[in-house]
């Protein structure tokens, strides 16, 4: 892993975690695929090694991303996906060249085309989305609670009344931020 960059905030759901490479979106945004090498070292973690990604690669993951998170978006808040947002999505999917694999443990895997292009990993990001967006998969979308976040996250909890993306960040910042705010209101609370 290359040092010098922003960690990965990585979840279960595969297109939720890419989407997540851009994090903070209505703050001080964080972009954690800054470049070619990053993407490389994303799909790798996520079980999508990639022998290498050119800049044009990593301009079409950025369109996938964000296809992604405007129609999660949309989804999570029962609104009409985006059309534009859609056609990346099934484009991407359309191109990728990928196979799912059962391991003798029991779990998928996916073995990208003979290549191993960024193209292939795309498209299994891409088929992950359209299988959470449909509806296909147990939970639901939601958006985080953080106003500077705001993130698409995949809530599969036995309530599905989650309200952060990640409790380690987003969560804990809120509340903090709670309880410094009930500590300035009632100083004396605090003896």
């Amino acid at each position: 892993m290359r040092t010098g960059f922003p960690d990965f905030r990585l979840g279960s759901v595969l297109a939720t975690s890419f989407t997540g490479t851009l994090s903070e979106r209505h703050g001080n945004a964080v972009e954690r695929i800054p470049t070619p090498h990053r993407l490389v070292d994303w799909l790798a973690v996520n079980g999508l090694a990639v022998d290498s990604c050119t800049p044009a690669q990593l301009e079409l993951a950025r369109e996938l991303r964000e296809s992604i998170h405007a129609a999660a978006t949309a989804a999570a808040i029962q609104d009409a996906l985006p059309a534009s947002a859609v056609q990346v999505i099934n484009d991407r999917s359309a191109q990728g060249r990928a196979a799912a694999m059962l391991t003798p443990e029991g779990e998928r895997r996916w073995r990208l085309g003979s290549a191993s292009c960024v193209e292939d990993a795309l498209g299994v990001i891409a088929a992950d989305a359209i299988s959470i967006i449909a509806g296909e998969r147990d939970g639901k979308l939601a958006l985080c609670a953080s106003p500077t976040c705001r993130a698409a996250f995949f809530d599969t909890s036995q309530s599905r009344t989650r309200k952060w993306c990640d409790m380690n960040t987003c969560g804990n910042r809120q509340k903090k931020a709670r309880f410094n705010a009930n500590q300035r209101k009632n100083p004396r609370s605090a003896e």
